[in-house]
């Protein structure tokens, strides 16, 4: 059963639970109840066929190859992209809504996107499902560097306890994983594939080049090891503020994340890596939130086909 059901529209409500010690605000369409259509014929050359792109959002349909911009209206960006590489159109879907109760929620898949040119030529992407807080610098125009080409966060100034959500999931249960790029042979990556919730708070600050930087502010993180096929309503995911560093068993994904860094759009409207340079204070107030849902957690390319991570409910706890 649906939880809570808010408009799209409308700011986050406070809500309190049965004991009065805690607040929860709904994220702006983490109801997953609303979602904007887009209907996209792609280039002739590999098909000509229309591919319809979901995004969370107020319903609306959207016909044509024209980018979706960014809209306030909605904070949601998913992995459905539309390319456009050497005048040929081609689009990605692996982000869908699904029927749950009286409402919505959202399913993310981890599948193998496969391109025939002309008939004659092959090729085969992986692709992980997931939806996070930004935009996209669309359309896509190539396959180097995909994180450059997401803009990640959006701005936030709270400071909440905890992410709580509803999900369930479904695992393949392979050992390894498979990377499979569209060039070269397909390769096996040691180790499962697992669904994965990154949220992190940030302090960020541009300097007088357009350079970004950040601080981590909080850290909330967790990857499910195995399948999960009935609703688990009000998932908690503590929040940690300040430097973690020191904390025992530390996973490698909660570490400063400068090696592979997520973008955003700086003010000179070019994508610029987030550096993340160090830990703020406990008590800092951070600037942005970074949240993103995957169906895979291994990164571009990387994942078990047949993944499945089903989303609901999202909002902040607050104490």
């Amino acid at each position: 059963m649906k939880k809570i059901l808010l408009p799209c529209l409308l700011a986050a409500a406070g809500l309190l639970n049965a004991s009065g010690q805690e607040r929860e605000e709904m994220l702006n369409c983490g109801d997953m109840d609303r979602w904007l259509t887009r209907d996209v014929k792609e280039s002739l050359v590999i098909g000509g066929n229309h591919k319809i792109l979901h995004e969370v959002g107020p319903e609306k349909v959207i016909e044509g190859d024209e980018p979706l911009i960014f809209n306030a209206s909605s904070p949601w960006r998913t992995s459905n992209v539309m390319a456009k590489v050497s005048g040929v159109t081609k689009c990605s879907t692996s982000v869908f809504p699904e029927v749950r109760g009286h409402g919505k929620c959202v399913r993310m898949e981890t599948l193998v996107e496969r391109v025939k040119v002309l008939g004659l030529i092959n090729i085969s992407v992986l692709a992980g499902g997931s939806i996070y807080l930004g935009g996209v610098d669309e359309p896509i125009k190539g396959t180097k560097n995909p994180l450059g080409k997401l803009i990640m966060g959006v701005p936030f100034t709270k400071r909440p306890a905890a992410l709580r959500f509803d999900y369930k999931t479904k695992l393949t249960g392979e050992p390894d994983r498979k990377k499979i790029t569209g060039f070269g042979r397909q390769e096996t990556v040691a180790g499962p594939d697992y669904p994965e919730v990154y949220m992190v708070l940030q302090k960020r600050w541009e300097d007088a080049d357009g350079n970004v930087y950040a601080k981590r502010v909080a850290t909330a993180i967790r990857r499910f090891t195995k399948t999960q096929p009935d609703w688990v309503n009000d998932y908690t995911v503590k929040l940690e503020y300040g430097d973690i560093s020191g904390k025992k068993n530390l996973a490698d994904i909660e570490q400063l994340k400068n090696d592979d860094p997520y973008y955003t759009r700086n003010s000179r409207g070019e994508m610029v890596p987030i550096r993340e340079i160090g830990w703020a204070a406990s008590d800092e107030t951070p600037t942005h939130v970074v949240l993103r849902f995957s169906s895979s957690h291994g990164g571009a390319y990387i994942g078990s086909p047949g993944n499945k991570f089903w989303i609901d409910n999202v909002r902040f706890v607050y104490e």
